[in-house]
């Protein structure tokens, strides 16, 4: 490493490489120069008092200088301040900008459209959120090329930037060393930790005296589920669930719409922290920031924080990129390829969000690699992963709480969590390289806050799992090629509840009728009184799911047999929300009705989510999602129908169509090679309708001719260039490249 004269400061290396568009081509260097003084002047008018360094000394002709000589040209990559995660860019990007030209390179700022999933929730702007990965990774590849920058430091914020910046990075690397050029190097640093919000004390006596009024009304139910909720930390999530209740309870006149709206703003304004920050729940953000940081790209320094991140620690991350400049094994691409076991093995053991079984395998193949759902799902069987992440939103455990235990100096946050599998005896790639310039080898000898244990009030990382297996299962079933499910996401009873159990279809076409129907007091009187279960399959099912009940229910009439199923949970019913795949509406998330499912103590012990689109990060309970072949495209889900059977073998990673014919016989069989034929029309209806549906969403922005969700719904010609091999082709820091 290189050092300016009469300091420690480290120089960056000029970037290696025979051509160099702004030597080359005069205009860059007529252009760019105003745009990096504006940034740095920006910079330190930002930072005022707390600017540390010499005078300014970024003169138009220094910078012409550095163009000329190929200094480092580092991209630093922001996102839009209309999401929460991103309001405090313009100081990190401030901090960030001064350090680059501190160290000799030459800062550039961009920013991502980045958009809310929580914003976007149950209106057509979730049709667009699976595309805005893409979208960003397109952008992203764009400015990179269009201005030949040679590396990147990302403010890492939530939902789909944070992989969608990581595909576009491993790409442009990919693109480079195809090219011959310099490697492209990049370090991440997420968004704080954004603390949850606390229900004000004279809102929650009104909300514990509307419980007393629902059990005066007679509606136990609500009650207890408004007591429930109010033992979360308020978060948008939160928010969600509230308005499920409320909505309930105006179904019963025990509140009125103008109570109920009163109440949902007094509990939105309280929710969010005016610094922003990412969500405290696990989800997609949270779970992104633990996976990067699996992958080798975030510097310890800046991982779990609960505030804006300082200059020192801006400091660390950028000063370790003097380590990584012109080496091959610092390539986004290699760090990703070299890093995919730990990752996965991270995200499994930190119970992450389902949503990253897509974004991986997206970034892999982005990044060149030959890579399916069935590669990642390789790796997360063929080793048990532990669960090792006691995260809780009741119990004081939510991320914030961990950022907390990360900055007292007790831990050190993923770190952490490798040294605990290594421990547990899960295989990690120790020689892989990360950000830091270093291998997880080296970081993880400086023994100092490294175990769990060093925590022992309320840890959220563990040393001794809680169980023996956590993570996201890839399933099979007769009926689809590929679905997933949450398993972290559910506890050992629920999949008690669940699992070889027989469960009713009940079938919607689109989420909007679904939420209607969750939200009806009434759902399953309705389903009882329309006779939407035959009598005959009622006692089949329950003779599969409690044969010791049998005898006891056989001789009664249908309303008392479907009341006793349903009061003894016996009655298991997956509620099918199909037309959500990607071709046919973007792939939204499935948060607001499994929110509807798990904020009705009743429903939740009786429903199963099936569907093609996805769920949130934060979404737990049986949620299954992302099928395949999706329904538009003709997969099996297109073709069930209310009244269904399908057995649910979740332990053993299978959904299968039940053949009722057998069934009634007392046999469990397994049969629907004959469905889609005998129901072609009905499924040529629901196809047509579909398609009239998807005109609902922006031509320009529907993901036609990309691949499905085993593979990542990503363009078909990346996954079609994607030829390298994740296992030989890359480079640790103790091996040679294999290609």
């Amino acid at each position: 490493m290189n050092f300016r004269e009469g300091n420690r400061l480290p120089l960056f290396s000029k970037i290696e490489a025979d051509s160099n568009p702004y030597r080359d081509n005069v205009q860059g260097k007529a252009n760019e120069p105003i745009t990096v003084a504006a940034l740095l002047d920006r910079a330190k008018q930002i930072l005022g008092p707390s600017y540390e360094g010499t005078m300014p000394d970024w003169t138009l002709e220094e910078i012409y200088d550095r163009l000329e000589e190929n200094a480092p040209r580092i991209a630093i990559i922001g996102g839009s301040s209309d999401h929460p995660a991103h309001i405090m860019d313009y100081q990190t990007s401030a901090l960030a900008a001064i350090r680059i030209w501190q160290n000799g390179g030459i800062p550039f700022y961009f920013s991502t459209p980045v958009l809310c999933d929580g914003t976007a929730q149950s209106n057509y702007g979730m049709s667009y959120s699976l595309q805005s990965r893409n979208a960003v990774a397109q952008m992203v590849v764009n400015q990179l090329e269009a201005h030949s920058y040679h590396g990147a430091f990302v403010i890492q914020g939530c939902d789909k930037q944070p992989l969608g910046v990581v595909s576009a990075l491993a790409h442009i690397d990919r693109l480079r060393r195809n090219r011959g050029e310099a490697p492209f190097f990049a370090t991440f640093a997420p968004a704080h930790v954004l603390k949850g919000g606390t229900i004000p004390d004279d809102l929650r006596t009104e909300l514990e005296r509307l419980t007393e009024d629902a059990e005066k009304a007679g509606a136990r139910d609500i009650a207890d589920d408004l007591r429930d909720t109010m033992a979360y930390i308020l978060q948008c999530t939160t928010n969600t669930a509230f308005q499920g209740i409320f909505l309930r309870a105006r179904e019963k006149g025990i509140i009125s719409e103008a109570k109920h709206k009163e109440f949902e703003k007094r509990l939105a304004v309280n929710t969010c922290d005016s610094k922003g920050g990412i969500c405290a729940f696990n989800g997609t953000g949270n779970s992104s920031r633990h996976l990067v940081a699996g992958l080798g790209l975030v510097h310890p320094a800046v991982e779990q924080l609960t505030g804006p991140p300082g200059q020192d620690k801006i400091n660390q991350a950028i000063d370790a990129l003097a380590l990584m400049i012109n080496q091959p094994a610092f390539g986004v691409a290699n760090l990703v390829g070299a890093n995919i076991r730990n990752a996965i093995r991270i995200h499994s053991a930190s119970g992450g969000s389902t949503n990253l079984m897509m974004h991986l395998v997206a970034a892999m193949l982005y990044g060149g690699y030959r890579f399916s759902l069935w590669d990642l799902n390789h790796i997360h069987q063929e080793v048990p992963v532990p669960d090792l992440f006691d995260y809780s939103l009741t119990e004081g455990r939510d991320i914030f709480a961990l950022a907390m235990q990360c900055c007292s100096g007790r831990i050190r946050g993923m770190e952490t969590l490798f040294y605990e599998l290594v421990q547990n005896g899960v295989p990690m790639d120790l020689d892989a390289p990360t950000v830091t310039g270093t291998s997880w080898r080296e970081r993880l000898k400086d023994n100092d806050r490294l175990p769990a244990a060093n925590v022992s009030d309320n840890p959220v990382i563990l040393s001794k799992p809680r169980r023996s297996f956590s993570g996201v299962d890839v399933l099979k079933g007769n009926f689809f090629e590929s679905a997933v499910v949450k398993i972290s996401g559910m506890t050992g009873s629920q999949l008690d509840e669940f699992d070889c159990k027989a469960a009713f279809v009940l079938y919607y076409e689109n989420e909007d009728d679904a939420n209607r129907s969750l939200l009806d007091p009434r759902l399953l009187e309705r389903i009882c009184e329309g006779r939407l279960f035959s009598r005959e399959r009622l006692l089949a099912v329950l003779k599969q799911n409690a044969p010791g009940e049998y005898d006891r229910c056989a001789e009664l009439d249908y309303d008392q047999l479907f009341a006793r199923m349903v009061d003894k949970a016996i009655l298991k019913i997956a509620i099918v929300i199909a037309g959500q795949g990607p071709v046919a509406f973007g792939m939204p998330e499935m948060f607001t009705p499994m929110q509807h499912i798990n904020a009705n103590r009743r429903l939740k012990k009786l429903v199963t989510l099936i569907s093609d689109g996805r769920y949130s990060g934060v979404t737990y309970g049986a949620a299954i999602g992302h099928m395949t072949p999706e329904a538009l495209e003709g997969g099996g889900i297109l073709y069930l129908q209310t009244g269904d059977l399908l057995y649910l073998d979740l332990r053993g990673r299978q959904i299968q169509f039940i053949d009722p014919d057998a069934l009634m016989e007392g046999r469990i069989s397994f049969a629907f090679d004959s469905v889609p034929k005998e129901r072609r029309q009905l499924g040529e209806e629901r196809r047509v309708r579909l398609r009239q549906r998807q005109r609902l969403v922006a031509t320009s922005n529907r993901m036609s001719a990309h691949t499905d969700a085993a593979y990542g719904v990503v363009p078909v010609s990346v996954a079609e260039e994607a030829e390298h091999d994740y296992r030989t082709d890359v480079l640790f820091l103790s091996k040679k490249l294999n290609n």
